[in-house]
């Protein structure tokens, strides 16, 4: 081992410690099994009954397609299904060294759930938010030791996604933002330190993405599969924005951007898409509902974009 490997490892959380994920919806179970494969026992704590249960089952399921992948061998499937407990109560959680929370995006949820989770948990334990647009300084503001508070926010789907940001309120120590992010590069992630800002470095740079595809087709210049298509053919993005928004659910997307608008006092550049609003509004939240700026039920039928066929380039552009 290198001087440099010793002095990451130093800073990294204990590899045998338990990690505490409080929350159990996608984000929830994506960190839970990247700490689980990484070889910590790993608690899962949901405040809505049996829904840690059913998160665990879940991850079971994903941790055998892994074996049937050749991407985990079984035994070592065996050893990560027996270090992962869920939780029937946050009192369970006393002995984490790490706790990383996932619930839903409201600053009074996260202030009461780390309040209650100081009372429980050692001094030593650094507690970690997965807030994709929340202030990291205001959900530590009323605790007794924001020092250790950080933000460590995983991207959709967790487990393939290497981008973390590593976020460091205003209270938090060097030595905590290091710890969280040598723990996350230990896991394999690619981490990004980064100030607490809003929107932090992704979503503040995706906001104008969303927002000019969406004011395009409010406009009626385009029909969402036309504007997509632009994005993916000329613009080379994977997705376009009316497909990732799909994906990411539109309650969790127009939620960010909200928070990023407001953050930057209404600046018109993140405005919210009132299109994506009548969506949420409507339940139409995407994929996971079957059904958002396009359709997923079975049989579903995607519209074509109307776009030119493929064609020499000119010569010349004037």
């Amino acid at each position: 081992m290198t001087d440099t490997e010793a002095t990451r490892m130093a800073h990294t959380t204990d590899p045998a410690g338990t990690v505490a994920v409080v929350g159990t919806g996608t984000m929830g179970q994506g960190i839970a099994q990247i700490a689980l494969v990484a070889g910590h026992p790993v608690r899962l704590y949901d405040a809505a009954p049996d829904r840690a249960a059913k998160a665990a089952d879940a991850i079971f399921g994903r941790l055998d397609r892994l074996v049937e992948k050749g991407r985990m061998s079984a035994d070592a499937r065996d050893a990560a299904a027996a270090r992962l407990h869920p939780a029937g109560s946050l009192d369970e959680l006393a002995d984490s060294v790490l706790v990383v929370e996932a619930v839903v995006e409201r600053l009074a949820v996260k202030q009461e759930l780390f309040a209650a989770l100081e009372d429980i948990v050692g001094d030593d334990c650094l507690l970690a938010t997965n807030t994709s647009s929340l202030s990291v300084t205001a959900i530590a503001g009323a605790l007794r030791l924001p020092g250790r508070f950080v933000g460590l926010h995983f991207f959709n789907p967790a487990p393939l996604m290497p981008l973390v940001e590593v976020v460091s309120g205003y209270a938090t120590d060097i030595a905590s933002a290091t710890r969280a992010y040598e723990t996350a590069r230990a896991w394999g992630k690619t981490p990004v330190a980064c100030a607490d800002t809003p929107g932090f470095i992704v979503n503040r740079l995706a906001r104008p993405f969303y927002a000019e595809a969406f004011a395009v087709y409010e406009e009626q210049a385009a029909d969402p599969a036309t504007i997509d298509a632009v994005l993916r053919e000329c613009g080379g993005f994977r997705m376009g924005a009316f497909e990732l928004t799909d994906l990411i659910g539109h309650d969790v997307n127009e939620a960010v951007t909200r928070s990023v608008w407001e953050a930057f006092f209404q600046d018109p550049r993140f405005r919210p898409s009132l299109a994506q609003r009548r969506l949420v509004e409507a339940g139409m939240l995407g994929r996971k509902a079957g059904r958002g700026w396009y359709a997923y039920e079975e049989g579903a039928h995607r519209p074509e974009p109307h776009t030119a066929e493929p064609a020499q380039p000119p010569a010349y552009v004037v």
